[in-house]
């Protein structure tokens, strides 16, 4: 039986042998003569019957055929690879000078171009930037800016709140109190970052960017410097032909507290549809910081003062290049990216 399965052996290595020299595929003949279920498995399937003596003769000649079988094969792989390339480079050429197909360019998105000018404009007056948490307590959201649980200013904006006294900030002032609780005057920071809120409309988004400012000394401030820091930023921002004024308003955490207009960017303060004839558009709020948000903040009655102002990126870049839909900002169109 020994020399049944050794002559099954040699008879396999020739045809293995034969079958590359007529074309066959390499991949398949691994597979037919060497695979699981193979030949050369079938073969040796009755290894078990014979004598130990036997079984380690035909064991070796099993391991010689294999070898071969192998080489053979790995020979034909190669040689069929070289045939591949072969035919690639005589097959029609490739112009390698030739220009390829250019990446379209990126661009600063709006939003973030505005953020960065608002922020630049500032620290050519002297603002350092500050940061506080996205994700806020509600007594630096509201209480320590003067806005406790009952006072009805807390209509004015829809909160998410997500669990206990935590929420998401509808504004950058919590960093005002942060900021003052961590260092004493002079203060001179703004306060960039996202802000949210439950609304969405065309000029309102659940998410959206606002920055914050906040000017504090130990010495007296006036409201003609917050007067005249905000025309100054307003001017750096639009242009020096813009022009600003100031309404009275109500906002919990200043007093004083100001609304700031500046002259119309379409049509220059002639009135036009974009601002309803009246030649004038809503830029931020602002006003005195308020004694409660001081007191709250650590710091001993009438002892500083000081300004403070917030605006929305949106609503500025809105202004700034003449958008009617803020939600065009964040649908990633790039028709409408691409403008600026």
């Amino acid at each position: 039986m020994a020399n049944d399965m050794e002559e099954k052996l040699k008879a396999l290595a020739l045809a293995a042998k034969k079958s590359l020299e007529n074309g066959a595929n390499p991949e398949e003949l691994k597979v037919k003569y060497l695979g699981k279920k193979g030949e050369l498995t079938a073969i040796l399937g009755g290894m078990g019957k014979l004598a130990p003596e036997e079984r380690r003769t035909v064991g070796e000649m099993a391991n010689k055929v294999k070898g071969e079988i192998e080489a053979l094969l790995a020979d034909a792989a190669r040689a069929a690879d070289d045939a591949r390339l072969e035919a690639e480079l005589k097959g029609p050429k490739l112009d390698v000078t030739l220009p390829g197909r250019g990446l379209r360019p990126g661009r600063r998105h709006p939003v973030s171009q505005t953020l960065d000018d608002i922020v630049a404009a500032f620290g050519k007056l002297g603002f350092e930037v500050a940061h506080g948490p996205e994700i806020e307590l509600d007594w630096y959201n509201f209480e320590a800016l003067n806005v406790p649980a009952d006072h009805p200013a807390r209509d004015m904006q829809d909160t998410f709140y997500t669990g206990g006294s935590t929420l998401l900030r509808t504004h950058t002032s919590p960093v005002q109190v942060r900021l003052m609780q961590k260092q004493p005057p002079p203060i001179r920071h703004v306060m960039p970052g996202r802000v949210y809120r439950k609304d969405s409309d065309l000029t309102h988004t659940p998410m959206f960017h606002q920055v914050e400012g906040l000017l504090v000394e130990k010495g007296p401030v006036t409201f003609a410097e917050l007067k005249g820091t905000l025309d100054a930023f307003a001017k750096a921002f639009f242009g020096p032909s813009v022009k600003t004024r100031f309404r009275p308003s109500f906002f919990p955490f200043t007093e004083p507290s100001a609304e700031v207009d500046v002259s119309c960017t379409i049509c220059g303060g002639k009135g036009c549809r974009v601002c309803k004839e009246t030649g004038w558009l809503e830029m931020l709020g602002s006003g005195m910081v308020h004694p409660n948000v001081f007191t709250n903040a650590g710091y001993a009655p009438g002892t500083v003062n000081g300004f403070a102002f917030g605006m929305g990126v949106e609503r500025l870049a809105m202004l700034r290049y003449g958008v009617n839909d803020l939600r065009s900002f964040f649908e990633n169109d790039y028709r409408f990216l691409e403008q600026f």
